[in-house]
């Protein structure tokens, strides 16, 4: 099952665009994908009136402020937010390098699942480059908690997200998507599952300055009484258990390669995935990485410890 994290890293082919809202700042936002050389990796670069003003490669030590999105960066006005369902696209489809312009500071929220950014790249065609690509592999398993919840990654061979959630609630109550991730499966089973909320949050999250752009376009709505109250319903019985597993991929995205092992979660969010994410990297001995040391931006001094210790 391993092949398929071998061979020659890609990029698209051609750029394209998606104009939307954030779904947090509720002002336009609007991303243009474009392809990018070998070991590039996936670089977000933000800019204002046509004047570049930050540039974070989406690696977990750029990773911010994981309230209610992922963020690269930690300062509002040169952050770039909410990346996680665009990265979850890249991942699942094995894209290595792709320079990603953004206007407004957000990614769109679009219908609030990853759906039109996969329909985006499948338009603007994945192309083979020249590199080789090298992965991650999990050596043992690595686990962290945050209250009852938790996050671990395990050996496996291949790429496995198995993601249970628990919520007080009939509407949702507990719910588990599991399987192997591939292009196809995410497109077909993860894709269009949307963010969710409550009700009784609303005017919590909005004193905060979060979900301003929120609405039944774009999020699955619970009403106080535990009802969908979205005029369409859900799309899958499960909507949001397998929301949640996009999101985890978009969070493990942040490796900054594919990683060969299982991803498991229980309660789990972006805070504990990013966690989880950090933990692998820093547990002597739980990966080792097999990609060329120059195309592991960010990530050297990592590889070193996780190599010593797997051949001490």
């Amino acid at each position: 099952m391993l092949a398929g994290f071998f061979g020659l890293q890609t990029t698209i082919s051609s750029t394209v665009r998606v104009e939307g809202i954030g779904v947090h700042s509720g002002r336009p936002a609007a991303i243009t994908f474009q392809p990018a050389e070998a070991n590039t990796g996936i670089v977000f670069e933000r800019y204002q009136d046509g004047q570049r003003i930050s540039a974070y490669k989406a690696v977990t030590e750029n990773v911010g402020p994981t309230a209610l999105c992922t963020v690269l960066g930690d300062r509002p006005e040169t952050w770039v937010a909410t990346v996680e369902h665009v990265m979850a696209a890249l991942y699942a489809y094995g894209i290595d390098n792709v320079v990603i312009a953004v206007e407004g500071g957000e990614m769109p929220i679009m219908d609030g699942s990853s759906r039109v950014f996969v329909n985006a790249l499948e338009d603007a065609g994945i192309v083979k480059l020249t590199e080789k690509r090298g992965y991650l592999r999990v050596m043992k398993t690595v686990r962290v908690e945050s209250g009852a919840g938790w996050a671990e990654f395990s050996p496996f061979d291949g790429m496995r997200f198995d993601v249970e959630i628990d919520f007080d609630t009939p509407v949702i109550g507990r719910q588990r998507w599991a399987g192997n991730m591939s292009g196809e499966v995410f497109r077909d089973e993860l894709a269009g599952a949307r963010t969710f909320g409550f009700m009784r949050d609303v005017e919590q999250v909005w004193a905060r300055g979060f979900a301003l752009g929120s609405s039944l376009e774009n999020s699955v709505v619970i009403s106080d009484d535990d009802r969908v109250i979205n005029p369409e319903g859900l799309r899958f019985k499960d909507e949001f258990a397998r929301h949640k597993t996009l999101d985890a991929v978009g969070d493990v995205a942040m490796m900054g390669m594919r990683f060969a092992g299982c991803f498991r979660s229980y309660r789990g969010g972006h805070a504990l995935n990013a966690k989880a994410v950090q933990a692998l990297f820093e547990t002597p001995g739980a990966c080792v990485v097999t990609t060329p040391r120059d195309t592991i931006s960010g990530f050297k001094r990592r590889e070193d410890a996780v190599a010593a210790e797997a051949v001490s």
